[in-house]
């Protein structure tokens, strides 16, 4: 994505100098690089508006920054656990679909997913994926496609796990054949006893900022993560591509789907249904997935423009979970990541 964040980052500097000065402006607040500067660019010049977008690390970060005065913005992008939330707690404006013709081009089957929203009343999917395990088969020639890899003492040090606690102890618990998403008090301290006691004294650290960047050094020889963000570091490297195998277990683990939500204070609400609209045209989300070596799987017809590999298949990923809002045993799960696991870091 290097390419992409210089991109990026010349793009937000013209739109913030005010280079658009006296244009309609739509504020999107959007993942860390998760839209291409290319398709704001596109969006800005056929509606000849400006797009300031602002980025956050994770859902927590998002939500946090709307819930503590953060106004202003009319997109935003959760995944499915706080869309469930903010839904629930009047966020959200209710979408108007008259407004989103290309909501047609939505895969059926990604709805089916969506049980908080089934029919896009306040939500329009932008991306179903995972995250799972990069292999450097070089360095770990023989290794079992399990979430136990973790446990493997030879590996002590040359590896790293997502710095998130639905992510890491949804993978526990999917190892222990429990769901993701348990209330039980019982499973959910079995998966923090696993990590403790059989994962993280072989980890180097848990990691949802650099894992890339220490793969693609050397650093790190097998690590838990977004395929998309380790294929991008080693694009110019032959010898790591032919030599990284990106795989999830057969016991699944979370997945999620990012979806486009246009907040109750939005001051340009067209122009916000204009931009999902734009981005579910087939030839724009191509592009947003082949930014990212992504397979196209919300949006069909997008699926023909894809070039190239991809960094998985959908299929890869059909055993997944998607985490949902706990409620009340969310406090569980804190409990078991902050004061046990996460404790002394």
């Amino acid at each position: 994505m290097k390419k992409n964040i210089i991109l990026f980052t010349a793009l937000a500097a013209l739109s913030l100098t005010g280079f658009s000065c006296g244009k309609e402006k739509l504020n999107v607040y959007n993942w860390s690089y998760y839209t291409p500067p290319s398709v704001i660019e596109k969006f800005e010049k056929e509606f000849n508006v400006r797009v300031v977008l602002d980025e956050y690390a994770s859902n927590e970060e998002m939500y946090t920054k709307l819930k503590t005065g953060g106004a202003g913005y009319d997109i935003v992008f959760p995944s499915q656990d706080y869309v469930e939330i903010m839904i629930r707690q009047g966020m959200f404006e209710k979408i108007d679909k008259a407004l989103i013709p290309n909501l047609k081009n939505i895969d059926p089957a990604i709805l089916k997913k969506t049980i908080y929203d089934p029919n896009m009343e306040y939500s329009v999917p932008y991306y179903w994926g995972a995250a799972g395990i990069i292999v450097n088969t070089d360095r770990v020639p023989y290794y079992e496609e399990s979430w136990s890899i973790f446990s493997r003492e030879d590996l002590r040090g040359r590896m790293t796990m997502l710095d998130d606690m639905r992510e890491v102890m949804g993978d526990a618990l999917a190892h222990l054949g429990y769901s993701v998403n348990t209330k039980n008090q019982f499973e959910i301290e079995a998966a923090r006893d696993l990590i403790n006691n059989l994962w993280k004294p072989n980890l180097t650290k848990f990691d949802a900022d650099a894992f890339g960047k220490g793969y693609a050094n050397g650093e790190f020889w097998v690590v838990q993560g977004y395929a998309e963000v380790v294929f991008d570091e080693i694009l110019d490297n032959e010898v790591l591509m032919k030599s990284t195998k990106f795989f999830i277990p057969p016991a699944g683990g979370p997945g999620y789907i990012d979806s486009m939500c246009i907040l109750k204070d939005a001051k340009n609400r067209e122009l916000a249904h204009k931009f999902i609209d734009f981005i579910h045209k087939p030839e724009i989300y191509a592009e947003f997935c082949n930014s990212f070596r992504f397979p196209a799987t919300v949006n069909i017809p997008a699926r023909q423009y894809i070039q190239g590999p991809t960094c998985y298949q959908p299929e890869d990923i059909a055993g997944t979970e998607l985490k949902y809002d706990l409620g009340g045993a969310l406090e569980l799960y804190n409990n078991a990541w902050f004061n046990s696991i996460r404790s002394g870091d």
